[in-house]
Formats: C-alpha cells, sequence, structure tokens
C-alpha cells in the first residue's frame, strides 16, 4: 500500500497547453524542457500546441452540433445540453479528457496585450464546458472558487513577458504581474476547484541575453520539480467561510481593504 502510495505521488499526468506559433521562441523553449525534465521524472507528459492543432479559438454556434434552440443562441444552456448528452464537438471532447486525467496543467505563453493569447482564450472559452469547468453538479454558482471538477489538479502560468520587471513591480507603470493575470489564475483556475501556483515569469524575454536565460533556465527548472510540493497562492475558498453569503468577503477579514488582493488569505 505504501509502495504504491509513492508510486501516486511520483509519477503523475501531465498537460502543457501552449500557444506560441514561433518554433524558436522562448515558450517552445520552456515547453521542450518541461516535457524533457517532467519526462525524466517519471510523469506523463502531453502537449496541446494550439497553433500546430489549429485550434478554433472562436465560441460560436458551431460548438454545439444539436442545438436545443436554434433561434436565439445560450451559450450556458447549449453548453449545459451539449456536454450532458455528448453533443460536443471532437476537438472539445479530446481535450476535456486530456484535463481530467491530467493531475497537473501547465499554462505556457506570451504575455500579449497584458493576458494570454487570444487562440488560448478560445481554448478555455471551449473546454470549460457547463458542467465541467463551472455550473459544477448543475448546481449553478454552489461549487466555485475551490471546489469543482477539478479539484485536487495542480495549474501553473509559465509567462514571457517583453517588457522588464520593474514595469510589473507594485508601482510599475503595467501593474503588477499577479493583479494583471488575477482573472486567469483566480477567475479561470481557481474557480474551477484548482490550487494555483504562484506565476512563473521570464521578463525581458524578446532581447534576452546568455546569462539571463541561464538564470531562467535555472529557476524553470527548480518551479518543475516543485510542481507538485510549492505551496499554492492561497486563494480564499468560496465555502470555506470567508464569504458568508457566498459572494462577498466578510467584513472582518482584510479590514478596510479593497481590489483583488483581499481574496487572497494571507494578504
Amino acid at each position: 500500500m505504501c509502495r504504491d502510495l509513492l508510486k501516486r505521488t511520483i509519477y503523475m499526468n501531465i498537460l502543457l497547453v501552449h500557444a506560441q506559433p514561433e518554433k524558436t521562441s522562448l515558450t517552445h523553449h520552456l515547453v521542450n524542457m518541461a516535457q524533457e525534465l517532467l519526462t525524466a521524472q517519471g510523469h506523463t507528459v502531453i502537449q496541446s500546441d494550439l497553433y500546430a492543432m489549429g485550434w478554433k479559438a472562436v465560441f460560436d454556434g458551431e460548438d454545439f452540433p444539436d442545438r436545443i434552440n436554434t433561434e436565439r443562441l445560450s451559450f450556458i444552456e447549449e453548453s449545459k445540453h451539449a456536454f450532458t448528452h455528448g453533443q460536443q464537438t471532437a476537438d472539445v471532447e479530446q481535450e476535456q479528457r486530456k484535463v481530467q486525467a491530467a493531475d497537473a496543467v501547465i499554462f505556457l505563453f506570451p504575455l500579449w496585450w497584458f493576458s494570454m493569447p487570444a487562440i488560448m482564450k478560445g481554448w478555455i472559452e471551449r473546454v470549460w464546458a457547463y458542467g465541467l469547468a463551472y455550473g459544477y453538479k448543475d448546481k449553478g454558482n454552489a461549487h466555485r472558487y475551490g471546489e469543482g471538477a477539478f479539484r485536487g489538479k495542480r495549474a501553473l502560468l509559465a509567462v514571457s513577458v517583453g517588457g522588464p520587471e520593474r514595469d510589473y513591480s507594485h508601482r510599475g507603470i503595467n501593474g503588477p504581474l499577479e493583479q494583471l493575470l488575477f482573472p486567469i489564475t483566480h477567475g479561470t483556475l481557481f474557480y474551477t476547484g484548482m490550487e494555483v501556483l504562484p506565476t512563473f515569469a521570464v521578463y525581458g524575454s524578446g532581447r534576452i541575453g546568455t546569462d539571463a536565460l541561464f538564470e531562467a533556465e535555472a529557476n524553470w527548472r527548480s518551479r518543475l520539480a516543485g510542481l507538485f510540493n510549492d505551496i499554492p497562492i492561497p486563494f480564499r475558498a468560496q465555502n470555506a467561510g470567508d464569504y458568508p453569503d457566498r459572494h462577498v468577503l466578510s467584513d472582518h477579514l482584510a479590514p478596510g481593504q479593497k481590489g483583488l488582493a483581499v481574496h487572497i488569505a494571507d494578504t
């Protein structure tokens, strides 16, 4: 029994979802490193290279081959129907199976206009179906932010940032990177129940020198080694008592504070 537990702890299924068309980019370099290093650790690693796949980024009526209402497109109702009755498109079902089988999902992408590339956003919109990523157990918002179908899975963003790190500091002109990515880490990943690790970022990626690349590679190796041991971002769970009405943070927590940071427990 102990031997089986150890085996489950060491050998995991990991999904790399990445979006960068240029094969010589830093993003692809990080993907290749992750594939090599995680496989060497004994993990099973699969990839979703969205550009190579020709992924359909637009979420529209074509995602629902068997519409329940052909007069008006309700994404929630059609997504619920398609997921429940096995009427989703084949590409979406394949990606959902990858996520469901994964113990950890790593998203690797360049920061374009302060977010992920549109093709990756489209992957989220199409794969995160009602009944799977939201509307869990058909209970609306009852199971979200720390609960859901993906509870227990780990998630990590690996982001190539063109600008210098100081631009993304707490007083930097672009704003703190973790706050820029909050809609992804908190609103897209933690929402589904995933344990989200602090973002791995490489700054100045467009003109990265040899020394900086060497440092980035060393840091990336360290983060991959800690994929299942590092402490995740302590987002506050919806149903753990911090949100009495499941909507608004209790007054006694982070008193006098506002904004995104109040939803992180150690702030």
